[in-house]
């Protein structure tokens, strides 16, 4: 590899969730994506959009707003079966790449 930003096959997908304090919502989410994520090695990180004004304004109706890699695949709610193929799809993409 010739550069450090590149990822190899087997580094995590990046899951982030763009949340808010006391969102049942958020919560319910996380704990849908929860066994998802620990199955395929997936990361989570939590954003909560109340300390980034721009966050906020953008996403202040919608959290919870949840990203896989760079691409917007849920809000409001999350189908886990929906999330599995988008795990499955994204991991299929990462491995194309090498």
């Amino acid at each position: 590899m010739n550069s450090q930003d590149e990822k190899s096959p087997t580094d995590p997908l990046e899951v982030t969730l763009y949340t808010r304090p006391g969102c049942h919502l958020c919560d319910e989410a996380k704990l849908q994506m929860a066994p998802l994520l620990a199955e395929f090695g997936a990361r989570l990180r939590e954003v909560n959009i109340d300390a980034d004004p721009e966050l906020r304004e953008l996403y202040s109706l919608d959290v919870p707003v949840i990203f896989l890699a760079d691409r917007k695949i849920a809000k409001h709610r999350v189908d886990p079966a929906q999330f599995r193929r988008q795990l499955v799809e994204a991991r299929r993409r990462s491995a194309q790449r090498y």
